[in-house]
């Protein structure tokens, strides 16, 4: 059941609702101050408080604040001595209702059962990023991946537009996401653009939207990519597949901050951080007239370049350990014994499809080669075909 806490420093009201929380099953601690409550939110988690406004030492609002930077419980402030101008103030500063006393005893109750509900929502919403951050894990401990989480740290808080350059299957889609889970963005969206994958005549569309009947199958007005990154970070992979005139578009909404739907006349303010990638030399794209310059210095304010993972053979062990796992949780199989000497084999390889083509060897093996993976099950189902 519920546990949930009474600040306020009239004892008589903590003693009746903390009769009629109980009553309703819920387990209830007490407070008759701020600093009392804080002691408690120290040593014990809440998933709903129930605050009063005027208190001696800290009042309500000073101990929301508080609060409000230890933990994301919801708060209900509660108070007989409030006005509308109170109710706002609170609700600005992060708290989840406003009841006034004597407070409505269903309206009290409704309130701390829907507070609960968002209170679940949190939990499950950190439960899932942790799992979505999993499975987004860099693995490896060699000196260039080291190095690159080094730049991450580095570079994730401050906002910087970041070039990924790399090989196709480095994993430099891996390395967008830690920018943005590791950013001051964390919880706003992350909008990724395939930019190889999208027909030239339709990623201006897909990036800045359009209004309805500006082309043949425009039925509806769209959002782009843009207007839905909003707040958050916009990750334009293979970018140096991107035509001109959308490259043209993009270099104009990162200069003013603004985008414009096709079709449409009127800005629409934009607020995002550009991550882009890409396998190509952008510089040699430049030289050949596929690639505007202007642009390529706008986005490569930092330039992360993923190792190939020829480069980083040290890393194989842990990787194939990091996809069994995986693998055979989502199969809901056993995970295998590898032997030595399978993993020394694993090791020869060039694996020139990197990170994805020894994923994939990887999942053949656990599929064909039973409870045991020992070298020559490398050699029949793993051997990439130019070896």
């Amino acid at each position: 059941m519920a546990r949930i806490l009474i600040v306020d420093d009239e004892a008589s009201i903590r003693r009746t609702l903390r009769e009629i929380l109980e009553y309703e099953k819920y387990k209830v601690d007490d407070a008759s101050t701020g600093i009392e409550a804080l002691k408690l939110l120290n040593e014990q988690e809440y998933e709903v408080i129930l605050c009063d406004i005027k208190m001696p030492e800290m009042d309500g609002i000073e101990l929301l604040q508080e609060i409000k930077q230890l933990c994301d419980t919801p708060v209900i402030m509660i108070s007989g001595h409030g006005t509308i101008e109170t109710a706002v103030d609170a609700i600005k500063k992060g708290a989840y209702d406003y009841i006034s006393k004597p407070p409505d005893l269903n309206r009290l109750l409704i309130t701390i059962k829907n507070a609960l509900d968002k209170s679940k929502l949190l939990t499950e919403t950190k439960a899932l990023r942790k799992v979505v951050s999993k499975q987004n894990e860099m693995v490896g401990e060699s000196a260039p991946m080291n190095d690159i989480r080094t730049m991450i740290s580095k570079v994730a808080p401050t906002g910087a537009r970041v070039l990924i350059t790399g090989e196709n299957g480095t994993g430099k889609e891996l390395v967008a996401k830690q920018l943005h889970e590791l950013s001051n963005r964390s919880f706003a969206p992350f909008i990724e653009v395939n930019c190889a994958a999208i027909p030239s005549e339709l990623i201006e569309s897909q990036l800045f939207g359009h209004e309805k009947g500006s082309f043949t199958s425009a039925i509806k007005q769209r959002k782009g990519d843009f207007e839905l990154a909003h707040g958050g970070t916009l990750f334009l992979d293979e970018i140096g597949d991107m035509g001109l005139s959308a490259q043209a578009k993009v270099l104009r909404a990162l200069q003013e901050n603004k985008i414009t739907r096709v079709g449409g006349e009127k800005e629409i303010p934009v607020d995002v951080r550009i991550l882009a990638a890409t396998n190509k030399n952008l510089r040699e794209e430049i030289e050949k007239g596929n690639f505007r310059e202007d642009l390529y210095h706008r986005i490569s304010v930092i330039l992360i370049e993923v190792p190939p993972l020829r480069s980083r053979k040290e890393d194989i062990p842990m990787l194939v350990a990091h996809f069994i796992g995986q693998i055979c949780q989502n199969m809901g199989k056993a995970i295998p014994e590898i032997t030595a000497e399978a993993m020394h084999e694993l090791q020869q390889y060039r694996w020139t499809g990197n990170i994805r083509e020894l994923h994939n060897a990887t999942e053949r093996l656990v599929i064909l080669a039973g409870n045991r993976i020992d070298k020559e099950d490398v050699v029949r189902f793993a051997r990439p075909l130019h070896d």
